[in-house]
Order: structure tokens, then C-alpha cells, then sequence
């Protein structure tokens, strides 16, 4: 009865999380015209393109109806923005991402002591999303992205930090190329940027072989902490 409930939750949760990223995207055709502000810097007497780099923490899960908020793992994310105006408040902004997702498992037995196992799926990732300030230094995006995988390991880590042992996994038993959902939030002061962002997976990771099947009803999910800094 306890795993049902705690089952129900996570569907509900994820629902929620969809259908919140769907009515953001919805929510920018109407409130662009009536909340956008200026867009670029005192420095800046006209809307210009931005060029930047951008970097943070990844907190993945790879999510299925028995998802755990205990699988959480912590990864990095790395890359390249710009931001394109389309007109006062209103850009685009597509990304070169390399992104580190995936899930981990805690252990704890007489034979093998006390660690974690990290499932790590290392992809590059290219997310595109609208844009639409609804202040001067605050944003709003939401959009979507797709990714390919570049690699994927599982790590052994022990609790006292030590890496014991470091297994890689073939790529070809998944399913290269994910999509998803994204959406998030962002604060611009002068040429820095700030945010936080949640991606939806909506492709099934696994593909054949053992790896594969073990995560064949899996998806992603990964919130992204970021700090940028344009040109």
C-alpha cells in the first residue's frame, strides 16, 4: 500500500511538472506584449545579440513509476548561449550544452560496506527556448531540447570518498538521441546571468543489452542550477 501511494505521488508530481512547462510556453504569447521590458544594458542604447558561456550543477533522476527522490545525483553542465532578440522583452535562446545526467543508488551490507553507485549518462546537449522578461532583470523560458549521448559509466564511490572502481558502459545499448521538455527562470544583472531550470525527458533511455533493458522504462529528469557570463 506504502509503495502504491508513494507511486501516485510521483505521477502526480510529474504531471504537475509537465503541465506547469506547457502553461509557461502557452503564457508567452500573452504576456509578452503587456510585461516585456527593455532587454539590454545601461551600457546599451539598442537590442543587440548576446554571446556567453555558461556553467553549474546538475541534480538528475532517471524517472519511471517508482521513481525515488533518494536516486538523486549531482552532475555538471557546461557550455555555450546566445541570446537573440526578437523584439523589446521577446528573444531566443539556443545552447551548446555538455550535461552530466543520470541517477545514483545508495548500499550499505556487510560485503560491500557503505557507498553509492552513480549512473552517469554524459551527454551534449542543445536546448532552444523563448525568452520573455517580465522585468528588467528577470526572465522567464521555457522551450525544449534534444541531446546525444556521448558516453555513459557507473562509479562506484565509497562513503569515505573514495572511487573504487569505474565501469563503462556501452553507448549503442541506449538510445542515443533524447528530447524533452524545458523550462525555467533567470536573472540578468549588467553582462551575468543566473537560473534555474528543469528538464522534462519524454524519450525511453534504454536500448538493448543488459544495461539497456535495465533502463529501458526510463527517462530523464534534471533540474540545472547555471551562472553565465555574456558578451
Amino acid at each position: 500500500m506504502r509503495c502504491f501511494i508513494k507511486s501516485e505521488i510521483m505521477k502526480l508530481q510529474r504531471d504537475f511538472l509537465l503541465k506547469s512547462v506547457v502553461v509557461l510556453m502557452l503564457a508567452f504569447s500573452f504576456s509578452a506584449p503587456v510585461f516585456a521590458q527593455e532587454q539590454q544594458t545601461s551600457a546599451e542604447k539598442t537590442l543587440s545579440p548576446k554571446f556567453g558561456i555558461k556553467g553549474g550543477l546538475n541534480l538528475s533522476n532517471l524517472y519511471t513509476d517508482k521513481a525515488d527522490d533518494n536516486n538523486l545525483k549531482a552532475g555538471l553542465n557546461l557550455g555555450l548561449y546566445s541570446k537573440i532578440p526578437l523584439t523589446k522583452g521577446l528573444s531566443i535562446q539556443p545552447e551548446l550544452i555538455y550535461s552530466s545526467k543520470g541517477a545514483k543508488l545508495t548500499y550499505n551490507n556487510i560485503l560491500f560496506g557503505k557507498g553509492e553507485y552513480r549512473f552517469n549518462l554524459n551527454y551534449v546537449e542543445v536546448p532552444l527556448l523563448l525568452v520573455v522578461n517580465l522585468a528588467k532583470n528577470f526572465n522567464l523560458q521555457g522551450g525544449g531540447y534534444v541531446s546525444y549521448l556521448a558516453s555513459a559509466n557507473i562509479k562506484d564511490l565509497k562513503n569515505d570518498g573514495t572511487i573504487k572502481d569505474i565501469k563503462d558502459l556501452k553507448a549503442e545499448n541506449f538510445n542515443r538521441v533524447d528530447y524533452g521538455l524545458a523550462g525555467g527562470i533567470g536573472v540578468d544583472v549588467m553582462n551575468f546571468t543566473i537560473g534555474a531550470r528543469y528538464n522534462y525527458g519524454l524519450k525511453e533511455l534504454g536500448s538493448s543489452g543488459l544495461a539497456g533493458q535495465l533502463t529501458k522504462n526510463s527517462k530523464n529528469s534534471v533540474i540545472s542550477l547555471y551562472i553565465g557570463l555574456g558578451f
